[in-house]
């Protein structure tokens, strides 16, 4: 009997990437891949363990597969990812239903563990996550046909307080050009449009390899792949955000208008506990020199609140920060202290409660200036990538490219002549607190 496999992805979309390749392996393999967990005899959940909530989920998702062995087919549980790499001894010693672990450096021997689980060896490689994965590998892409997830690096170099980045996943490691355009070429000839290139530190890009920022010269040659309609770029570290990277957004017609930069706070005495790079000034400075270049842009960044020694004038100046930058995007995290951090150590922890009511805070004065910021479009045609078709509603709905894939917000278009994965032009009517509508340009 063919071995039918089942993976279930959790956390960001470098997991996602990661499964995919796995996915690509296993079908290799002559495994079937399923997608009903009930139906599996191999069940792979592929972890996150950045914070207490994802660790958490989990967790939990692994206990409740595991259910699977008394309701359904299931012959072997095997789990990888982040939180494998962590904390693999208690993961093995404190869930016994667990049958094979694999870090995030060997998720490529994902076969070789799902045969020796499979005869009962309960098998564990997590080694120094030092293994990049290439173009040649085999990939099941698992989003939509139109967009596709690239990583150009892996690992991390910052040494930010607050970070088990770089437990988990290791030293920053660029992939080289090469690779990647082979990988986006492969991707186009599938029907891919749209490619969103990924990091941990993007803007760090071949600092390693070619002893230089290498990120301009990436989305130029990325861009130039025939079929390529949009180059999506995630996780802009601040302190590496160069002029010429500037310069090439801005003159690049297939490189969106969207800059995801994580700033994390805006106050000095933060940042340094953070050891984030440069200060507000700093910040305030490279906003600027961005909007004045590309006005157009969309500006997404993060931040974080109810960090270890936060006072309540700290976060009132932060939320004056976030009124006055106008963030087009902004996710907004409540600290979590994770163990083998350097801010575990630090004093003043913040109280939990404290923490979620300033981060509920914060994304209540977010909605408003996502209100503000969307009248912006009306009147205005934009190009939106037509992603799927609302029956109940008899509309579409769509991406600009001011809109990451699942984070942000989508287009509602009536009269659309476009099909589901093709760009279409909308001349915009309204705007929500996240969201737009408009009427499709024939």
């Amino acid at each position: 009997m063919t071995e039918r496999v089942k993976v279930v992805t959790l956390g960001c979309e470098k997991n996602l990437v990661d499964s995919e390749i796995m996915s690509g392996l296993i079908d290799g393999r002559g495994y079937k891949l399923v997608e009903e967990s009930e139906e599996a005899t191999v069940i792979i959940v592929n972890t996150c363990g950045f914070i207490d909530a994802a660790k958490e989920e989990s967790v939990n998702t692994i206990l409740n597969m595991a259910e699977y062995k008394d309701t359904g087919r299931l012959k072997a549980l095997i789990v990888s990812g982040c939180l494998t790499q962590r904390y693999k001894q208690q993961l093995m010693e404190e869930m016994p239903e667990i049958d094979g672990i694999v870090g995030t450096g060997d998720f490529h021997n994902i076969n070789d563990i799902v045969d020796e689980a499979l005869r009962g060896k309960k098998p564990v490689r997590v080694g120094n996550p030092i293994f990049n994965y290439e173009e040649a590998l085999p990939r099941k892409v698992a989003t939509p046909r139109y967009t596709a997830f690239v990583k150009i690096a892996e690992g991390c170099d910052n040494a930010c307080t607050f970070c088990s980045i770089p437990i988990m996943r290791g030293k920053f490691r660029s992939r080289s050009i090469e690779s990647i355009v082979r990988e986006v070429t492969q991707l186009a000839e599938q029907g891919v449009k749209e490619v969103s290139l990924i990091a941990q530190d993007s803007t760090n890009y071949g600092t390693d390899l070619y002893d230089r920022f290498m990120l301009p010269e990436l989305l130029n040659k990325v861009s130039e792949v025939p079929g390529i309609v949009w180059v999506r770029l995630h996780y802009a570290y601040p302190g590496f955000f160069t002029d010429e990277l500037l310069e090439v957004i801005a003159t690049n017609p297939k490189v969106c208008k969207y800059i995801d930069m994580p700033l994390q706070h805006s106050e000095d005495t933060i940042l340094k506990r953070m050891r984030r790079p440069g200060r507000q000034r700093d910040a305030r400075e490279l906003i600027s020199k961005i909007r004045a270049r590309i006005p157009e842009a969309a500006l997404r960044t993060s931040i974080i609140v109810g960090f270890p020694g936060e006072t309540e004038e700290d976060f009132e100046r932060l939320s004056n920060f976030v009124r006055e930058m106008k963030f087009d995007r902004l996710g907004v995290f409540a600290y979590s202290s994770e163990e083998d951090t350097p801010a575990v150590r630090l004093p003043n922890h913040v109280p939990e409660d404290v923490r979620e009511w300033r981060a509920n805070t914060l994304m209540e004065i977010q909605r408003e200036v996502a209100k503000t910021n969307g009248s912006k479009y009306v009147g205005k045609e934009i190009e939106v990538l037509v992603e799927r078709y609302d029956g109940r509603s008899d509309i579409y709905v769509g991406r600009s490219q001011y809109d990451a894939p699942e984070i942000d917000g989508e287009v509602f278009i009536s009269s659309c002549h476009g099909n589901i994965g093709e760009i279409q032009k909308v001349r915009v009517t309204h705007a929500y607190e996240f969201d737009l509508s408009g009427e499709g340009i024939a």
